[in-house]
């Protein structure tokens, strides 16, 4: 049996898929988030004026009908209705904490995001009911987007109106395969049917942008698989295409299974495969009349079509973050709340704190975060960062840049720096080297 102890993710890439995170989300990476920083949160909610960023709401839905074998998030597939009704009752005795904070009060949310776990798992009633609270306590009337994450088998016409009503404007469908085999091999819960059903009823209520996830590389997925998952997107066309690349983390039960064989390598497709599947979506996409607005996304109207929350975190926008092991940003200072679901339930309940861990970051680890998470854009503005932060992005990063330029990764304009095609497909594997020095060998980023 092998230890996931002594793996470091593949940040290279170049064959085989490995177990660990690959994908960068955050920075500095969560290794070095600690129980010592949790103090600042407290101190900054505390301050004595309000923060001026733009601010948004995670709120975290952590109920699933089965878990998926590659998911690593924190699901429940086992609570019944008086479990679930008591997280939510926790989750805004936590939201009315935040709201009557001296750096919150006053404030309205740019963005709402409902993630999960599965969002549309709750009933229409529940979330009708729940949506109505949390605008009573903090008002959306100033949300540019509202998104609300789905699982299709989860959805029926009664619900999507309900989702409608409380004013979601961005739909987001995790449909990730049409082959019903394949959705079964990696522990879907919906089947291919029911996509086509939750796609009409959502598209016959016009949502403002609608998002299907695609995976690349799930266990069983093949060339012919792929081209076609591609063609039946083209024919539904969304507003917005999400296509990841599968990674394998050690909470996985993919992982577990390859740790009790005894393998290094994951049963799903290599990374030059993964890559190459990605490539040949977008080549058929921007056939299609889609434009790559980012390392995974594909946009059918890049001037109407937004994704308001990632471009707000990725600026350094506050976002509150609501719901057991959800992740945080305020006044630069990352936080993640307790992980385990009774714990945190009990936390709220008598009255103690919810936190489990932060980091308090430097100007410098704030400028680096926004560098490495725009680059996932594909091209960054110089004048951006030198006007925020007060750096030249072409002379901190030189000798960097001269090396993607020469082998063909960069190209550089007046105010601006793109990546090649190729490069924004693997652009996880170059962020590292944007890392300060003591972040380089994190084993989870």
């Amino acid at each position: 049996m092998i230890k996931d102890t002594f793996i470091k993710p593949d940040r290279e890439t170049k064959l085989e898929t490995k177990g660990g995170n690959y994908f960068v989300s955050n920075y500095p990476p969560f290794s070095f988030w600690n129980e010592e920083d949790l103090p600042c949160v407290e101190s900054m909610l505390n301050s004595p004026t309000p923060g001026s960023a733009p601010m948004g709401i995670y709120y975290h839905v952590p109920f699933c009908r089965k878990r998926c074998h590659f998911c690593y998030f924190r699901v429940y597939t086992d609570k019944n209705s008086s479990e679930v009704r008591r997280y939510l009752s926790a989750t805004m005795r936590e939201f009315e904490k935040y709201a009557d904070s001296p750096y919150l009060k006053g404030r309205m949310p740019k963005f709402v995001y409902f993630g999960g776990g599965t969002p549309s798992y709750l009933s229409a009633q529940q979330l009708t009911e729940l949506t109505n609270r949390m605008k009573d306590i903090m008002p959306w009337s100033e949300a540019e987007e509202v998104t609300f994450e789905c699982e299709p088998g989860t959805l029926s016409e009664k619900k999507l109106q309900a989702i409608k009503n409380f004013g979601v404007t961005r739909l987001s469908l995790g449909v990730e395969n049409f082959n019903d085999h394949i959705l079964e091999t990696n522990g879907r819960a919906h089947r291919s049917k029911e996509v086509f059903n939750a796609f009409k009823y959502a598209r016959s209520l016009g949502f403002e942008n609608l998002n299907l996830d695609l995976i690349a590389g799930m266990l069983g997925e093949t060339d012919g698989n792929w081209s076609d998952c591609i063609d039946r997107t083209i024919q539904l066309s969304p507003d917005c295409v999400t296509i990841y690349q599968m990674e394998v983390p050690f909470n996985t039960t993919i992982f577990k299974n390859m740790k009790e064989q005894g393998k290094i390598s994951a049963p799903v497709a290599d990374w030059p495969t993964k890559r190459r599947w990605v490539s040949e979506a977008f080549a058929r996409l921007e056939e299609a009349g889609y434009t790559i607005t980012s390392t995974c996304t594909a946009v059918k109207n890049p001037q109407k079509t937004k994704f308001i929350y990632r471009d707000r975190l990725w600026s350094g926008a506050d976002m509150v973050a609501l719901g057991v092991a959800s992740f945080g940003h305020l006044g630069g200072i990352h936080y993640q709340n307790l992980t385990h679901f009774d714990q945190y339930c009990q936390a709220m309940e008598d009255g103690a704190s919810t936190l489990r861990r932060a980091l308090l970051t430097t100007q410098e680890e704030r400028f680096i975060r926004e560098l490495i998470l725009q680059w996932k854009l594909g091209r960054v503005r110089p004048s951006y960062f030198l006007e925020k932060f007060g750096i030249q992005l072409h002379e901190r990063f030189s000798s960097i840049f001269e090396i993607w330029k020469k082998s063909g990764d960069l190209i550089v304009g007046e105010d601006e720096l793109v990546l090649s095609r190729d490069a924004l497909l693997r652009v996880d594997s170059k962020l590292h080297e944007l890392f300060l020095p003591q972040h380089r060998d994190s084993r989870y980023v």
